[in-house]
């Protein structure tokens, strides 16, 4: 049974994105017991969610990091390169300090971690349905530290110093992809794939490719998947 809303307002639909299936369903429960909220439907994958927004037209799409093959990151840019892109919030296990900053320039317009309690998940779907931004306080305060230009702040781990396609090569090879794998998920030229090894290997001052697989692995297995 829906709850009463404390406004009357229209019913706003939410499309759900992530790999877990008991996270889609726990998720749809929070969010179809409220009034004003409901799931107009569920994908676990980049092509499949992009096909489910253009045919369902959401209000608002929640987002995973991670997902089957290409990561939510890569989906929030091409969502917001459409015409009339819904909103797109991050609900994800993965550190803020990493991934929130990457999530607001991809295009979303905001970052929640699994972690948080119901109620302030709902808080923050409502904030960006309404037009709003949602971090927590402390990346709201790292955000506009940064922007007040209060200088470079040194990176709290190396994987900060990747790009975002660089950081779903390094996850993709701490799952134990091959690097023809890793072309196909992502799309990309062996050639391409091999340059960005060498790059991962250059910014995280590796020396070996075995160096470069032991430290994806221990990172992914770190960041729990």
């Amino acid at each position: 049974m829906k709850r009463p809303s404390h406004k009357a307002k229209a019913i706003r639909r939410v499309c759900l994105v992530d790999d877990h299936p008991v996270v889609r369903r726990g998720l749809a429960q929070l969010i179809n017991q409220e009034a004003d909220l409901q799931v107009c439907g569920e994908a676990d994958d980049l092509p499949t969610a992009l096909a489910l927004v253009r045919r369902a037209r959401p209000d608002l799409v929640l987002v995973d990091i991670t997902l089957k093959g290409r990561s939510g990151l890569e989906l929030i840019k091409m969502l917001n390169a459409e015409i009339s892109a819904p909103p797109a919030l991050v609900v994800s296990m993965h550190d803020e300090t990493l991934y929130a900053e990457r999530a607001l320039r991809a295009g979303a317009r905001g970052y929640v971690m699994k972690e948080e309690a119901p109620e302030g998940l709902l808080t923050a779907m409502r904030k960006v349905l309404d037009g709003q931004v949602h971090l927590s306080d402390r990346m709201a305060a790292r955000v506009l530290q940064q922007a007040a230009g209060a200088g470079a702040r040194p990176a709290a781990s190396p994987a900060e110093r990747l790009s975002d396609r660089e950081l779903e090569v390094f996850r993709l090879l701490g799952r134990g992809r091959g690097t023809r794998q890793i072309a196909e998920t992502l799309n990309l030229s062996v050639k391409t794939v091999e340059t960005y090894r060498a790059h991962l290997m250059a910014k995280l001052q590796l020396q070996s490719a075995p160096e470069l697989i032991r430290h994806a692995v221990e990172w992914v297995h770190a960041e729990g998947g």
